[in-house]
């Protein structure tokens, strides 16, 4: 059986991932912040003894730590990290706080840095492995309001192709997903329609159709792709902005 982690595991494309991995009969390890009890439960009632969780922040290399700790102890082996953990904000640049700056870059890139530091080298010894970081649209293209996002979002998108060629040479397969807005909790629900109408298919993505991409990306069936920054966006991203 093979073992993925998943950091942002608690909700939205994180949460989708978790059953679609589970239910193709992965082995889950769970990361998330926030311990949302109920949902792990039951998760746990229909998969276990095939998932677990862990409580710890991508940003903090001691809870990474710990969670390498926590994984060696309860699985053999990890075949695959989705680093899908995230936040957003918004608003024009001179108005973000430098605290602001500090929590997108800290959870959105660190947290990569860390799970790999953390894993890799194990990925290295057991003979490869996958790796699927979350990147976005608004990391290949740039938004209005959104300039730190952007920013730390492109990283992960050159973050991506760096490590694809790092690890190449140790059959560690790296990509990204980069999906365009979706309906998650970091979404407005007011701004949905806004959304669709501007999309060429006439809606916003669901979380499941980005598990499916990750899905692709992190076992056998996507075993040629190797820095890819995979867009997941409707066709939104073929687009010059020119009207109808």
């Amino acid at each position: 059986m093979k073992t993925v982690i998943i950091t942002g595991a608690a909700s939205g494309i994180g949460l989708s991932a978790t059953y679609l991995f589970l239910a193709r009969g992965w082995r889950v390890v769970m990361v998330d912040r926030n311990e949302n009890k109920k949902v792990f439960e039951e998760i746990e009632r229909s998969y276990e003894p095939h998932v677990f969780f862990f409580k710890g922040d991508v940003s903090k290399d001691a809870d990474m730590k710990k969670l390498h700790k926590f994984t060696k102890d309860n699985v053999d082996a990890v075949d695959c990290i989705i680093n899908n953990a995230g936040v957003i904000t918004h608003g024009l640049l001179h108005s973000a706080s430098e605290k602001e700056w500090d929590d997108i870059f800290n959870t959105d890139v660190k947290g990569i840095y860390l799970t790999t530091k953390y894993f890799i080298e194990d990925m290295i010894e057991s003979g490869g492995g996958t790796i699927v970081n979350t990147a976005s649209i608004s990391g290949l293209h740039g938004d209005f309001e959104m300039p730190v996002y952007n920013a730390a979002k492109g990283a992960v998108v050159n973050l991506t192709r760096a490590m694809a060629l790092d690890y190449a040479e140790y059959n560690i397969r790296v990509n990204s997903v980069c999906p365009g807005a979706t309906d998650t909790p970091f979404l407005n629900q007011e701004n949905i329609p806004k959304y669709s109408r501007v999309n060429p298919l006439k809606r916003i993505c669901q979380p499941e159709e980005v598990a499916k991409a990750m899905y692709f990306l992190a076992s056998n069936e996507g075993s040629y792709c190797n820095g890819v920054n995979l867009p997941v966006t409707g066709g939104l991203d073929v687009q010059t902005g020119q009207p109808k």
